[in-house]
């Protein structure tokens, strides 16, 4: 039986669902880990299994310097996402650029990208969302791009995954109103406490970056040596360096 991943106390509820969990073991998951791969597909199929408004998943990484398709639900997302490649343009590209949602609430009303407005609409598809994921660098690896047919059923589904991402909305977050697809909740639930595992990896890196002086890269290959000498996960040796390596005053 897999192992679950670690909850550090205090550090993120409880999570439940699939999806929600392979959300959170990727933000435990060292980003060049050969797990990474793994758990995107498993989030590409879930996500297209789960959230209703989305027709068809995918997501795009980059490799050996060029977007990529690694995982997909259907040759359809490959199809959009292909469009987009070859304009070197496109949503799930400033997604990946700039670590951000990209949301397209109306692909037939949009400009700014014409192979990918051709392409998705030609197959059907009237709404769009990519959206940012990271592993336990902290940083993006990769784009979760999700299409549908419906932009009135994509609606709710881009508003609630966009105040995972707004930091204005923090305290906000509690008073939004749940979308009656529990598969969209799932998706935010999971979104949501990947960052609190992110948190906990940052203040870890902050510490070893304080004390040892050091650069951020210097302190995440730092952290991720601990861990392996310890034989703990990435998160349990960030946990264990938060609670017992203070900074120096």
């Amino acid at each position: 039986m897999a192992k679950p991943p670690y909850s550090p106390p205090g550090s993120r509820r409880e999570v439940r669902g699939s999806l929600a969990e392979a959300l959170v073991s990727l933000a435990e998951t060292p980003s060049d880990a050969s797990l990474t791969d793994e758990l995107l597909q498993r989030i590409v199929q879930l996500t297209a299994d789960l959230v209703a408004p989305a027709s068809y998943a995918s997501v795009t990484r980059t490799c050996d310097d060029a977007p990529t398709t690694v995982a997909m639900s259907s040759e359809i997302a490959l199809a959009v996402d292909l469009a987009q490649y070859a304009d070197q343009t496109g949503p799930c590209l400033d997604t990946l650029d700039a670590g951000v949602p990209i949301a397209v609430p109306d692909i037939a009303a949009t400009m700014a990208w014409p192979g990918f407005r051709e392409a998705a609409l030609n197959l059907g598809l009237r709404a769009s969302l990519s959206i940012p994921l990271f592993a336990g660098a902290g940083v993006s690896v990769a784009a979760l791009n999700l299409y549908g047919h419906d932009p009135d059923a994509m609606a709710p589904l881009i508003a609630r995954v966009s105040t995972v991402y707004d930091p204005e909305r923090t305290h906000a977050r509690a008073s939004d109103p749940p979308s009656s697809d529990p598969g969209t909740e799932e998706l935010v639930s999971g979104l949501v406490e990947a960052f609190a595992v992110r948190a906990v990896i940052q203040q870890a890196l902050g510490i070893i970056m304080h004390r040892r002086r050091s650069t951020a890269e210097e302190a995440y290959l730092i952290l991720r040596v601990k861990a392996a000498e310890t034989g703990r996960s990435l998160i349990e040796a960030a946990t264990f360096t938060g609670h017992h390596e203070k900074p120096a005053t």
